[in-house]
């Protein structure tokens, strides 16, 4: 396997003093004749020992040296784990990893295999549990008090996993001396944030966030309709995509092409729960706010999240009106893979290889969400996967599995801040703004947000809300109607 990541140091080869030693060696067993002692034989002599010496500067052999820093106990020897296994695991990992399919993956293999060699540890992610059952299955982990596997467990949103760091059945990680959250890959998704209590840390992530909710469009339908799909990302670079240009444009769409009083092309299409979190926290609103001490606090009622709640509303009514009855819940994807829909907000992932988008034959753009009147910036709400330690185990065994997991997902050596998202995306069905600018700008500190809505126990904005934004939706008696409910709910997560 090349090796791309070796660090190279030069070493010169005097090819010069080899010759005369070769000669040297040579002339003990013969002798060589005597050569006439003239000025030109001198003259040649010397230009060919020159010649040679620059030869030997020139010629130079590569010698490999390790681009790792070892890390040593108090005797100056490294780190032993003591052949420790260790499974991260989530619903997706293969049984056997995939090979590299670029420079990257290539030198990330050789960097995990020598960091396991190195500090003698085994470390894997599996599928173990599948998306429905994974909040569950760690609960009972360890409610049961766990086993003899070291876990780190992925997880995602769920009551069942916010009462559970509520309930003290995660590892507080802020008390690990092997994690540092000050690190740039935690500050470059700030999850730890997002999993945090008072002064401890319950969850983590590492490295740029994934990209997640934004804008897809269909660059046939904008055409004719006399829009330049390239437009829509200039206004994004300039910023001036905003709620009322996508107002705009959605009206333009949104046709009756064959004069039969029916339109045929629709503006809009999605999941509204989707687009709703988004336009919230893209006009500077939220449903829970958090203070400079850790405490939560209640925001549905604020002017810039009602404002969001009200606008969505009014843009479901013009332009998302059309599903047939009885559809299913994503019958959107199918409309707009069929051409049927001009825009379609939806998650990143949507585009990626292996996804629904990837059958589409019309060309789309990606665009992050427009930014709404309270807001100044685009904004993209992250939303990762939590990564925790079960709160069953002890000290020493915490301490190791976090040393292990901290080298598993630090930065490859000579691709620091590398960003495998983008690699991911390129394969889909993305155009090169759509990566370069788009997803790019999405997983940048300056554009990303976490909701802290999701740690609230018992608390659940789609059922008790956003599955209920729908057209001609009434938001103030949706808010009046859980307003107490939720309240009530971060009093108790205070506490």
């Amino acid at each position: 396997m090349r090796k791309p990541m070796a660090k190279k140091v030069l070493a010169a080869v005097t090819t010069a003093a080899m010759a005369m030693s070769a000669v040297a060696c040579g002339g003990a067993e013969t002798a060589a004749p005597a050569a006439p002692a003239d000025d030109t034989t001198e003259e040649v002599v010397e230009e060919t020992t020159e010649e040679v010496a620059e030869e030997a500067e020139e010629e130079e052999e590569e010698e490999e040296v390790s681009p790792y820093t070892v890390i040593t106990d108090e005797s100056g020897n490294p780190i032993d784990l003591g052949g420790m296994e260790i499974i991260i695991r989530n619903w997706w990992s293969p049984e056997e990893p995939a090979e590299p399919t670029n420079d990257y993956e290539e030198a990330r293999d050789e960097y995990r295999a020598w960091i396991q060699e190195t500090y003698n540890f085994k470390i894997k992610e599996v599928a173990i549990s599948d998306w429905g059952s994974t909040p569950q299955d760690f609960v009972d982990y360890v409610t049961t008090g766990g086993d003899d596997n070291n876990y780190v467990f992925t997880l995602r949103n769920d009551p069942a996993i916010v009462s559970a760091m509520s309930n003290g059945l995660m590892y507080d990680l802020a008390t690990l001396k092997n994690l540092d959250f000050s690190q740039d890959k935690f500050q470059a998704n700030l999850l730890h944030t997002q999993y945090a209590k008072g002064d401890s840390i319950y969850c983590m992530f590492a490295g740029p966030s994934e990209a997640r909710t934004g804008v897809f469009f269909n660059k046939r339908l904008l055409t004719e309709a006399g829009i330049d799909p390239e437009s829509i990302y200039d206004m994004q670079a300039d910023g001036t995509w905003t709620w009322d240009k996508f107002d705009e444009l959605m009206g333009q769409c949104q046709r009756d092409t064959d004069n039969d009083g029916v339109d045929d092309v629709y503006g809009l299409t999605l999941n509204e729960s989707v687009m709703t979190d988004q336009a919230v926290f893209s006009n500077g609103g939220s449903y829970v706010g958090k203070n400079a001490d850790g405490t939560f606090f209640y925001n549905l009622e604020a002017p810039e999240t009602q404002e969001a709640l009200e606008w969505c509303v009014d843009m479901y009514t013009k332009y998302d009106n059309h599903d047939p009855e009885g559809a299913e819940w994503d019958y959107y994807k199918e409309e707009f893979v069929n051409g049927q829909a001009a825009f379609m907000v939806e998650q990143e992932y949507a585009g990626t290889p292996g996804n629904f988008l990837q059958d589409m034959e019309d060309e789309v753009g990606f665009v992050m969400f427009p930014k709404g009147p309270k807001c100044d910036n685009y904004i993209n709400v992250w939303d990762n996967n939590p990564a925790c330690i079960p709160g069953c185990y002890d000290e020493e065994r915490a301490e190791k599995i976090a040393f292990a997991w901290n080298l598993f997902t630090d930065d490859v050596p000579g691709y620091e801040g590398y960003n495998s998202y983008l690699s991911t995306a390129r394969a889909g069905v993305y155009d090169t703004r759509a990566v370069d600018e788009t997803i790019t700008m999405m997983s940048e500190p300056e554009h990303g947000t976490v909701a802290y809505h999701a740690v609230i126990p018992n608390l659940q904005s789609g059922p008790e809300l956003t599955w209920s934004i729908t057209p001609n939706a009434d938001v103030a008696a949706l808010t009046e109607a859980i307003a107490g409910t939720w309240k009530a709910y971060i009093d108790e997560a205070n506490k």
